[in-house]
């Protein structure tokens, strides 16, 4: 396996646990009373993330953990696409 197929698996692996961790962070924030919808999760993503951040703020004082690791994965995703498109 060559280096910029490398780098897409990993590409691909961040992607899906991002799609992971919305999920949790949709069940966290229904285990506060606050409404999701999986179905437009999508389109409403932002909107969680910035909610969950805020309810765990209030909780805990700081972001509660699955905020960091979706930031980290999809950060980690798009310098993995980044890389492999860069590479010869």
């Amino acid at each position: 396996m060559n280096m910029p197929n490398g780098l897409l698996g990993l590409a691909l692996l961040a992607v899906l646990s991002n799609v992971v961790i919305s999920i949790l962070i949709m069940a966290a924030l229904d285990r506060r009373g606050q409404k999701t919808n999986i179905l437009l999760a999508r389109l409403h993503i932002f909107k969680y993330l910035s909610a969950y951040k805020e309810a765990t703020r209030k909780e805990t004082g700081k972001p509660g953990l699955l905020f960091y690791l979706w930031v980290g994965s999809i950060n980690l995703a798009a310098v993995a696409v980044l890389a492999a498109w860069l590479l010869p």
